[in-house]
């Protein structure tokens, strides 16, 4: 009887042990996953403060490809607009071929010089220079458009950028033909100077 109850008391310190053991065993496994754990949550945040460190001292390289290809584009735009409804400058230019045929002029010039010399040259010259700005606003337009095929690694335009971009280009090809049009008289012909009838023989 007094073996059976030492050998239960031996079992029982045994099994004691070894769940002390198993349970120490645990709690350091436990403590290492949770050094382990804060460490790379350290190294992580050390890495993100680096790169903002870096990004603001390099004046934030990464908003730079997304701001000036915003900014291209809405001037790319805004070119499109202005060769296709006209500028300040193609009026001045306009005028000033105006004068000059006019003092170019003699008292003696037939309708059809007049007609040349003060209305197809100022024509021609706002149509020269609205095509002009629908050049820039195309080039503009489609440097924007490819500016993401030309960078490594590729990186994609924001929707609004792209958006902008092919309505200058749209606006800049419509502009483009309206002022060829205009430039070689494909909308509407020069007018022209009525025949004047021979003087009657005496």
């Amino acid at each position: 009887m007094n073996a059976t109850t030492k050998t239960d008391t031996t079992d029982d310190s045994a099994a004691k042990v070894q769940d002390a053991e198993a349970a120490e065993a645990t709690a350091e496994a436990t403590a290492e996953d949770t050094d382990i754990d804060a460490d790379e949550a350290a190294e992580e945040a050390a890495a993100e403060e680096e790169a903002e460190q870096a990004e603001l001292e390099a004046g934030s390289p990464a908003a730079r490809p997304g701001i000036g290809a915003g900014a291209a584009a809405v001037v790319a735009a805004a070119l499109g607009f202005v060769g296709l409804s006209g500028s300040w400058m193609g009026k001045v230019l306009s005028e000033r071929e105006t004068l000059t045929g006019q003092l170019k002029l003699s008292q003696s010039a037939s309708a059809s010089q007049q007609i040349h010399e003060v209305y197809a040259d100022s024509w021609h010259t706002t149509a020269l220079v609205n095509g002009v700005f629908a050049l820039l606003a195309l080039v503009v337009g489609a440097l924007v458009l490819a500016r993401p095929f030309f960078s490594s690694p590729v990186r994609p335009q924001a929707v609004w950028v792209r958006a902008v971009a092919w309505g200058a280009v749209g606006v800049a090809v419509i502009g483009l033909i309206v002022a060829v049009g205009m430039y070689f008289d494909l909308f509407a012909a020069l007018p022209t100077a009525p025949a004047t009838a021979p003087a009657p023989a005496q």
